[in-house]
């Protein structure tokens, strides 16, 4: 008994800087936050306790409400439009060509870039006079919209701007793709299965618990958007860009309201793990693991 006990004891010991740094860090933060969304909180005085009526306000937000509809309309966009061309880049790139391993590079170098520096870069091509994309379009005949100071332009443009760092997903996609046995190929093409049939019978039943994976990462990933709508819009034209992460910073950091800002950020994690949630449920219909 003196033993176990003592090697439990050394456990603790080597277990205590993570867990007191969790504790710290983690834990208490998270705790603390939730307090606050109980508080009118300044920064500036002591937090005083309202109970939820940081949460009615929101719910009679005008602007709250629609930083969420651009936040929603941007994941319905860029979240599809994402897992499509990362997926089908990937297969590409599983072909025989000359110079494979080049465009497996270029594909995800775009990703290792800074984000302020891709935000800059985006900002030139979407320049509705100097622009490469209006020019491009001008040489087909094409008049290109102003795109990032248009309403109905803007968002749809950050969308598309979203693409370039597809890179991480494709390399996700490529590992998975490597362990699809080439077995069940030649099985479905001896059944007279097309290229088409293979991709929706073999490949996708195979490398849905990638794709499943991809999906969670892209949902959290698209509905706490921050960086570069901040940079390239910073919420404009007339709030069309402004996202539910933006609003919740502004809240915080601009008018000092923390305990209005850790509400949004609460519901923003009620929106998250709702989101997962239903991708979960849904899941058992879709994703298929091997050996099972």
């Amino acid at each position: 008994m003196k033993r176990e006990t003592h090697q439990f004891a050394k456990g603790m010991a080597f277990l205590a800087p993570w867990l007191i740094g969790f504790l710290i860090f983690t834990v208490a933060p998270i705790a603390l936050s939730f307090y606050y969304s109980l508080c009118r909180f300044s920064l500036l005085q002591p937090p005083r306790f309202i109970g939820v009526r940081n949460y009615a306000d929101l719910m009679h937000d005008g602007v709250f409400w629609q930083a969420t509809g651009n936040t929603f309309y941007y994941t319905l966009m860029a979240l599809p439009a994402a897992l499509l061309v990362s997926l089908g880049l990937a297969m590409l790139l599983t072909v025989e060509v000359p110079g494979r391993a080049v465009w497996r590079t270029m594909i995800f170098m775009p990703s290792l870039a800074p984000i302020v520096a891709s935000a800059m870069l985006w900002m030139w091509l979407f320049n509705a006079r100097l622009g490469l994309i209006n020019v491009l379009l001008g040489k087909i005949g094409i008049e290109g919209p102003p795109w990032l100071t248009n309403v109905h332009w803007a968002l749809p443009a950050l969308a598309l701007m979203s693409l370039w760092g597809v890179g991480n997903a494709v390399v996700i996609y490529l590992a998975g793709l490597q362990d699809v046995p080439r077995e069940l190929y030649e099985a479905a093409e001896l059944d007279g299965a097309g290229i088409a049939g293979r991709v929706w019978h073999v490949t996708l039943p195979m490398l849905s618990p990638v794709i499943f994976f991809n999906l969670i990462m892209a949902i959290i990933g698209a509905l706490q958007v921050f960086d570069v709508p901040y940079i390239m819009t910073n919420g404009g034209p007339a709030h069309a860009t402004y996202f539910l992460s933006m609003y919740l910073y502004d809240n915080a950091f601009v008018y000092l309201q923390m305990g209005y800002a850790s509400a949004m950020a609460w519901i923003m994690l009620l929106i998250v793990l709702a989101l997962t949630g239903l991708a979960f449920l849904s899941s058992g219909r879709w994703v298929h693991y091997q050996g099972k």
